[in-house]
């Protein structure tokens, strides 16, 4: 059960799961509904891999600051180190897919934020002489 948990938590699928089984992913599936211990295996190693990437996305989506260390060495010494502390901005991309995923009532597409109400709408463009010039 150690194995069929480690591959969820590397974030296999369950076809890729079956086939380093030797099994079909009929017979897995199968098996998930007969033996509740491989059912909750797959299930404890796909949850941590989802944790991982919730972190990340979440952290991608905030931005966050990143310290690099330069070390300057000379003739195998060192001689110079330096810790330079980098922000990495929010990703838009990340923000939106995390805002339309847990608020799809308000980021899901548009759709409350639609007038349902036909609205017949005039728009006055001045000519500013065009129609003069056409007729010259």
């Amino acid at each position: 059960m150690v194995i069929l948990e480690g591959w969820a938590r590397d974030g296999m699928t369950d076809e890729q799961i079956a086939g380093n089984m030797g099994i079909s992913t009929r017979t897995l599936y199968r098996w998930k509904l007969q033996y509740c211990q491989i059912c909750q295996a797959l299930k404890k190693g796909k949850d941590v891999a989802d944790r991982e990437i919730e972190n990340a996305l979440f952290k991608r989506a905030k931005g966050y600051d990143v310290t690099e260390t330069k070390i300057k060495t000379k003739n195998g010494v060192v001689i110079e180190k330096t810790e330079i502390t980098k922000h990495i901005p929010g990703d838009t991309t990340a923000q939106i897919f995390w805002l339309k995923n847990r608020k799809p009532e308000y980021w899901g597409g548009g759709e409350k934020f639609t007038n349902e109400e036909e609205t017949e709408v005039h728009i006055y463009v001045p000519d500013n002489g065009r129609d003069r010039r056409s007729e010259e």
